[in-house]
């Protein structure tokens, strides 16, 4: 994905916890909170796949000389990838 389009995103979550804030000096609802709360940690779990999927196919794609080194860069980008999922 284009730097530019993650950047973008992750310029909407920010505008997003802004608002947030927002709700909380004006003391709205908790669930209202919750429910901006919980769209702003999907839209940064996205970001998050976006960019160790990119990683991930790029060590794939594109691997180093040292074999051992490649296959310690592919396990940290699997790990990475597991640990998202399990959340």
């Amino acid at each position: 994905m284009e730097q530019e389009k993650l950047i973008m995103r992750l310029k909407r979550s920010e505008g997003q916890l802004r608002g947030i804030q927002k709700m909380l000096e004006e003391e709205r609802e908790c669930m209202d909170i919750i429910v901006q709360l919980t769209a702003v940690r999907s839209s940064i779990n996205r970001v998050m796949e976006l960019i160790i999927s990119e990683h991930f196919y790029d060590c794939l794609a594109n691997p180093l000389d040292d074999p051992q080194k490649q296959q310690k860069r592919i396990e940290k980008a699997v790990q990475y990838l597991v640990r998202e999922h399990d959340k």
